[in-house]
């Protein structure tokens, strides 16, 4: 893959055979951001887990002290007086059974997370199609299942992210942006590793944090030093 002039600068400025300390790689991953927008900071994971094995699968949430930068559209599934406790805790969007034809159909995607009241989850679980591919479909453990519509909403405006194994066994997040101060970075940072490390998976055997890479949108990628973890 050919890389653009910026870019290459900018990987000047990264030691590929370094493992630097994570307030270092946040500091470089900042300079190394050219891109004319505000380019989001993500961490990719590499982990020992085999996610074939339900025993090594790792999924769950963790709310980033400092918000992602981005603002979320949450998309809430309920009924009776839950329609009206999502409506007031802000979501953008509620509803029920009308909306399957216009996911499914009509191909409305307008929304970043969804949450479901339990007993929706047979009406959603028709969506799972659509849904699973792109990681959208609501999960208890990721508190996307739940009577506590508010807490989940307000939760995920303040920044909850999700964090889940990919088929490579590779857990992708994003922290925030690049015009976050590197003090919230860390922070962000921080809260999400303590999580990771927590979520191991007791069957596992050998290491578990094979390799940590920070990186922006259109920059490259500077690699952390694992052993902390």
């Amino acid at each position: 893959m050919k890389h653009g002039k910026k870019y290459q600068e900018a990987a000047k400025l990264v030691d590929r055979a370094v493992m630097y300390d994570a307030a270092e790689a946040i500091s470089l991953v900042k300079k190394t951001a050219t891109a004319k927008f505000d380019e989001t900071v993500e961490v990719h994971i590499r982990t020992g887990c085999d996610g074939r094995h339900a025993e090594q699968q790792i999924r769950g949430a963790v709310v980033l002290p400092n918000g992602t930068g981005k603002t979320v559209r949450v998309l809430v599934f309920a009924k009776g007086d839950k329609v009206n406790e999502a409506e007031a805790a802000g979501a953008d969007h509620v509803g029920g059974e009308e909306l399957i034809p216009r996911i499914q159909n009509e191909g409305w995607l307008d929304f970043d997370v969804v949450v479901a009241t339990p007993d929706m989850m047979g009406v959603v679980g028709r969506l799972g199609k659509v849904l699973g591919p792109k990681g959208l479909m609501p999960n208890p453990k990721a508190g996307t299942v739940t009577m506590d519509v508010a807490k989940a909403i307000s939760d995920i405006k303040a920044g909850k992210i999700e964090y889940r194994l990919d088929k490579a066994n590779i857990i992708h997040v994003p922290v925030g942006k690049t015009s976050f101060e590197e003090e919230k970075l860390q922070e962000n940072f921080n809260a999400l590793m303590d999580a990771i490390v927590k979520a191991k998976p007791s069957a596992l055997k050998g290491q578990y944090l094979r390799s940590i890479t920070l990186a922006t949108t259109m920059g490259p990628g500077v690699k952390v030093n694992v052993a902390k973890y």
